[in-house]
């Protein structure tokens, strides 16, 4: 029996195995979720290196994060970028002239601003002999901003830098379709009548069909809401777990709403609008309500809903980031250290979600630390499914084993220090700016709890994933 069991195990697709070996190992949510924030630890070494400059934040902002189709529908996507560049020189009183560089992360790109850092940057009134540059890298494009910023200051080349990121998705390019755009290049190449009217001879009703943009991987044409229902099922995540894990968010990030703790984000007066002072995601609901709503993309069983999902949303940060010898030469006190960090990446089928499953050990080891030694966890929650798959993966001795090559588990956060003034579920998720968010979310957690080392950490669009170490700067 045993022989014929481990035969039928080893010929069951990746994701089967999965589903077999997590079934066993429920999440009990209902206990877990709702743990009260631990004490933080003892101050530990500080990881600053030998002949390696520390880099340091010192501050970072956002605009309020809204659901799309809301406030800023009418805006382009530089107006957001540019407001947050405005709040973060209002924050920080830098002077424009001494930023050698800045840096943004987008996904969805407006055609007309396809290098949107320098159309911010200059409508934010920095001056035309600073360089700027965007970065695209799906869900993680703002952490490749910042990183890219920490490499160009490590390297010597600047001593400060401004990096950020946005997303306007209530204004995406929508495209003709290719036979469309064909005619009508090929149009404007005609020289003669008779060539025109030949060409407007072959045009038929369905060229009108316009291209929409999908969230979905090109290399495997799945979407992220259907990978994230199949990584879901195969770690044996219920509906119940996902929505147990979606309040949660919504219900800590009201608490840090009500009580001020969400203090990166700037106000934005909207041309034409009033000023927006809050996100407008963050809606606890009740279980009751969520077991209602229908699945979004597994239909009829599948377990991702609306509510456990993260929602469509417009936003941009800015951070400023220097050297920590310049910080304090102009008179900062620094947030925190930036780092080490590292970029992962794994099979955009069936691992497409599991970034920070793969990227935690890495940069804890690249570090030199412990889960034990980390105060603060900043996740971020593109579905609940997929914070919880990779809760499981991280707990799990023999996923290490099988898939990571590791001898041992590295271990899942410990609740009661993770994404604890709520996640991407609940405040949103612009694409290119939530990395920023993530790490200035890190810094003000330990700056307030008294907390050393955070640990930040992204699933991205084609398999990858991002972690990094933020140190509190001390007090």
């Amino acid at each position: 029996m045993t022989s014929i069991l481990t035969c039928t195990f080893k010929n069951l697709p990746s994701t089967s195995k999965w589903a077999l070996r997590f079934s066993v190992r429920p999440l009990s949510c209902s206990s877990q979720l709702w743990a009260a924030p631990a004490p933080q630890t003892k101050t530990k070494k500080t990881l600053t290196k030998p002949n390696i400059r520390n880099i340091v934040v010192v501050d970072g902002v956002r605009i309020p994060f809204l659901l799309s189709g809301t406030a800023y529908k009418d805006l382009m996507p530089h107006d957001l970028a540019r407001a947050a560049l405005t709040g973060l020189l209002h924050r920080t009183n830098v002077p424009k002239e001494t930023v050698d560089y800045l840096i943004f992360g987008t996904v969805i790109q407006e055609v007309k601003t396809s290098n949107i850092a320098r159309e911010a940057a200059l409508g934010a009134g920095f001056s035309d002999k600073t360089p700027a540059h965007t970065v695209t890298m799906a869900c993680i494009s703002a952490n490749q901003a910042m990183t890219t910023a920490v490499g160009l200051i490590a390297s010597g080349q600047c001593d400060v830098v401004v990096a950020g990121g946005v997303e306007l998705m209530s204004d995406v390019p929508i495209r003709h379709s290719r036979k469309m755009r064909k005619m009508m290049l090929d149009l404007n190449k005609a020289k003669t009548l008779g060539q025109r009217l030949s060409l407007i001879s072959k045009f038929r009703l369905n060229f009108l069909a316009p291209e929409l943009p999908a969230v979905a991987e090109f290399s495997t044409s799945e979407t992220m809401g259907h990978s994230a229902d199949r990584l879901a099922a195969a770690f044996s995540v219920s509906r119940l777990d996902q929505d147990e894990y979606a309040l949660r968010s919504h219900t800590l990030a009201k608490k840090a709403q009500d009580e001020g703790l969400l203090t990166d984000i700037v106000p934005f007066k909207v041309p034409g609008r009033d000023t927006v002072t809050q996100d407008n995601g963050i809606r606890p609901s009740s279980l009751e309500q969520m077991a209602k709503l229908k699945p979004a993309f597994i239909k009829p069983y599948g377990t991702v809903t609306a509510a456990n999902s993260s929602f469509l949303t417009d936003g941009a940060s800015a951070m400023l980031i220097m050297a920590e010898e310049k910080a304090l030469a102009m008179g900062y006190k620094p947030k925190a250290y930036l780092r080490d960090f590292v970029y992962v990446s794994q099979d955009p089928k069936d691992q497409l979600l599991l970034g920070p499953t793969y990227a935690t050990p890495k940069v804890l080891e690249k570090a030199g630390l412990t889960m034990n030694d980390i105060d603060a966890f900043e996740f971020h929650e593109a579905f609940s499914g997929q914070i919880l798959a990779n809760f499981k993966a991280m707990d799990s001795d023999w996923f290490a084993q099988n898939y990571m090559g590791r001898k041992t588990k590295v271990g899942s956060p410990p609740l009661e220090k993770f994404n604890m003034w709520g996640g991407s579920l609940s405040l949103g998720h612009p694409f290119g700016a939530t990395g920023c968010r993530l790490v200035m979310a890190a810094a003000n957690r330990l700056r307030r709890d008294g907390g050393q080392f955070g640990l930040v950490a992204a699933c991205a669009a084609g398999g990858q994933g991002h972690a990094m170490i933020v140190e509190a700067y001390p007090k």
